[in-house]
């Protein structure tokens, strides 16, 4: 019985291979589709900076196999040599793409247009390819508007993964899951020295909180990074804001005094009335502004003319006039904010950190600390594989990171 006819497409692949794992990837991938490999060309990058260049051959039984190798091989790095432009579609309908719209991931990505390759610009996972304004830009489907010039299929698009770094900062510890096993004073010293890199090289440090900052005593330490310029946003729910307020100004949290730990007479009640006061006063500015509102998370925010959005959701009380409770404004308030991040800080809090990291590029640092190491996991389950978690109590990874932070 004859072979089987193959068919064939060149592919070439470059960046940090053989330490990030990605060639054998990219070969298990062809083998995968029942496909065969043939190493055309390999060149190993000699130094920690040099990159090494990959091309392959590859070959499968069918069209259909081909093209879903392929498309797994782009996800990888893989391009073809001879792939052309890509693909434009012009939209007819506001928020209708075409049927083989490509699909952005949160990888860096070229796409070719005119025979010159032009990065994306705002990378983010689960979008479409846009041209205007001279360039490409990832843009959300409900955004894309009729008359949008839109990529179709996957011709002209390179990805480029994020690879294992080389000069991990001291970091790599972290990089093989999520272990309450490690040393907490080590990840924190370590998440000390990604936030100093962040400041030299110009790049923010955005803090995503939950209640719990308030509830583990994490608000003095926060309030002081805060204070001290190394937090630029703070991104979180109506929850942080309330409880944060009921602290400031009633000393309790949940109607827990924090002085003491006991309950406080008719405690339930106090949440909401530091809402009502934050609406006595109008908003949270405004309550900082009246003296209302003299210490705290927000209240810091406010005085240091550091940023913060608070999104709402179906449960909460309130909300406070600041909260944004359309879920489409919240997430362009966030999707905002998190430009220019060289590192985001989860605190406590996994359904806003899953929906931020749902947003952020890959080059973006994220360290996730929670007491439950399963939150860690969800959030790089959801696709953000450049989390790192920490598994201890938020407020004391707080105050060991403003002492570390405070260190000449």
């Amino acid at each position: 019985m004859p072979e089987q006819q193959q068919l064939t497409e060149v592919v070439e692949a470059e960046g940090h291979l053989i330490d990030s794992h990605i060639m054998e990837m990219i070969f298990d991938t062809v083998v995968e589709y029942d496909g065969r490999f043939e190493v055309e060309r390999f060149h190993i990058g000699k130094t920690n900076s040099e990159p090494s260049h990959l091309r392959l051959k590859v070959s499968a039984p069918t069209p259909a196999q081909l093209d879903k190798m392929l498309s797994q091989l782009l996800m990888l790095g893989c391009a073809p040599v001879e792939g052309g432009d890509a693909e434009w579609f012009r939209i007819e309908r506001d928020r209708c793409a075409p049927p083989e719209f490509y699909s952005t991931t949160n990888h860096r990505t070229m796409v070719r247009r005119d025979g010159q390759w032009h990065e994306v610009r705002r990378q983010r996972m689960d979008a479409l390819i846009v041209w205007k304004d001279g360039g490409a830009y990832c843009v959300r489907l409900r955004d894309i508007r009729a008359g949008d010039l839109v990529v179709s299929g996957m011709r002209g698009i390179r990805v480029i993964p994020e690879s294992k770094e080389r000069d991990r900062l001291s970091f790599a510890f972290m990089s093989n899951g999520i272990s309450s096993e490690r040393q907490v004073e080590t990840a924190v010293r370590q998440t000390a020295n990604l936030i100093r890199h962040c400041r030299e090289n110009g790049q923010k440090v955005v803090v995503v909180a939950g209640p719990v900052v308030v509830h583990t005593g994490g608000v003095a330490p926060l309030s002081a990074l805060i204070r001290d310029g190394w937090i630029g946003a703070i991104l979180a729910g109506n929850a942080l804001g309330v409880h944060d307020a009921e602290a400031a100004m009633i000393g309790t949290s949940l109607g827990i005094r924090m002085s003491d730990g006991r309950q406080d007479e008719h405690g339930h009640r106090n949440h909401m009335r530091a809402i009502n006061a934050i609406y006595h006063a109008g908003s949270i500015a405004a309550a900082v502004e009246q003296g209302v509102l003299t210490q705290g998370v927000l209240f810091e925010c406010v005085k240091n003319k550091v940023p913060f959005v608070l999104a709402g959701s179906l449960r909460d009380d309130g909300p406070l006039p600041d909260t944004i409770t359309d879920m489409n404004a919240a997430q362009d308030a966030y999707a905002e904010q998190i430009q220019g991040a060289g590192l985001v800080l989860m605190l406590g809090s996994m359904l806003h950190s899953i929906a931020t990291g749902n947003m952020l590029p890959s080059w973006v640092k994220t360290v996730c600390v929670d007491i439950n190491p399963a939150v860690a996991t969800k959030l790089s389950d959801r696709g953000t594989g450049q989390a790192h978690g920490v598994v201890t109590d938020v407020g004391l990874f707080l105050e060991m990171l403003r002492r570390f932070l405070s260190e000449n």
